[in-house]
């Protein structure tokens, strides 16, 4: 298991630095081989929020969900949150701020009465 562990790293690292021949690349897509493990592990959580957000249209309360969104604002007002991944979050209609959303959503409504 620690071999393959290594080989699958050896994959990774001769993939990055363009080391692997093409059929070897086409080889291990075929198999769904995960090329980037962090990269792979955000779509899954974003997958999981897209879904939950139209089942419920809010905020997860599932704890290891709630932490991942919750890393993704502290990234977010960091400044350090590609444009690509704010981009897919603001397609769901994520919510950066609670507090300044629903300040916004109270003063809509009192401009509107």
């Amino acid at each position: 298991r620690i071999q393959s562990t290594k080989w699958v790293s050896r994959q990774r690292l001769l993939y990055n630095k363009g080391g692997l021949n093409s059929d070897r690349i086409q080889e291990l897509n075929s198999i769904g081989f995960i090329w980037d493990c962090l990269d792979h592990a955000w779509n899954e959580n974003f997958d999981q929020l897209s879904a939950f957000k139209a089942k419920n249209g809010n905020d997860p309360h599932n704890k290891s969900l709630g932490q991942w969104v919750s890393q993704q604002k502290v990234l977010h007002k960091k400044n350090a949150l590609s444009s690509d991944r704010k981009q897919r979050m603001n397609s769901i209609g994520f919510i950066w701020d609670p507090h300044e959303h629903e300040w916004n959503a109270h003063f809509n409504q009192l401009c509107a009465f």
